[in-house]
């Protein structure tokens, strides 16, 4: 790998060489230099911050204090049966996998000729499997604990009846998509950004080298 390679470039050719793809060709990947590359990291994040944001989302908006006991891992488990999550994480998948395929897609289009033909498709299946692997029973299981520290019994019992309304079930079947709709409309803002930052970071990073270099220099001429 070169001294220069990117953490996001490193990640892409590792996912490369685990599908035993010949060293040259994660050497040529290794030069793209793509800043969303990391597909393994950053669209769990981004599922897992769209399924996240969808019942914090509607959890907080109905909480209520009619009654102060501590919620039980019962009380919860009620509520991501009501919410049924384990159907909402799916349709977070759907509703990303089409601008995520894109992604891909455009990708390969940009420098197909650094990439081998199969690219595309390899790069979908990784992701694709990444999904279909995840362990879902164990992250549900894991939140639960974050919901009895901060939701009581009657807020878990107030929103749960509104949620078991038609207008209740309504917004559960739309908040995913609402959501992956809303985080896609983010993203071009957001990525903008990060590429400001990334460039201000690099300035910083030239300039401390730079100061390193002259510094050195000068300590060899005394």
């Amino acid at each position: 790998m070169g001294a220069g390679a990117s953490d996001e470039t490193l990640v892409l050719t590792a996912v490369l060489q685990d599908l035993e793809y010949p060293a040259k060709v994660a050497a040529s990947v290794e030069k793209i230099g793509y800043a969303n590359l990391d597909f393994r990291r950053s669209t769990v994040k981004r599922l897992l911050t769209a399924v996240t944001l969808c019942l914090v989302f509607t959890a907080g908006a109905l909480a209520q204090l009619a009654d102060d006991t501590p919620a039980t891992k019962e009380d919860v488990q009620r509520y991501f049966e009501v919410m049924r999550v384990h159907d909402m994480m799916n349709q977070m998948i759907d509703a990303m996998a089409k601008p995520m395929h894109q992604m891909v897609h455009d990708m390969y289009t940009k420098d197909q000729d650094k990439l081998p033909p199969d690219f595309e498709e390899r790069m979908n299946k990784v992701m694709d499997g990444m999904f279909k692997d995840m362990p879902w029973d164990q992250m549900i299981s894991a939140m639960i604990p974050a919901y009895q520290k901060h939701l009581t019994k009657g807020d878990l019992d107030a929103i749960i009846a509104f949620y078991s309304t038609p207008s209740g079930q309504k917004l559960r079947r739309e908040m995913p998509v609402m959501t992956a709709e809303s985080m896609q409309a983010m993203m071009p803002i957001m990525e903008d950004y990060m590429q400001k930052v990334q460039g201000r970071i690099q300035e910083q990073a030239m300039a401390m080298v730079k100061k390193s270099e002259k510094t050195q220099n000068q300590e060899v001429k005394n």
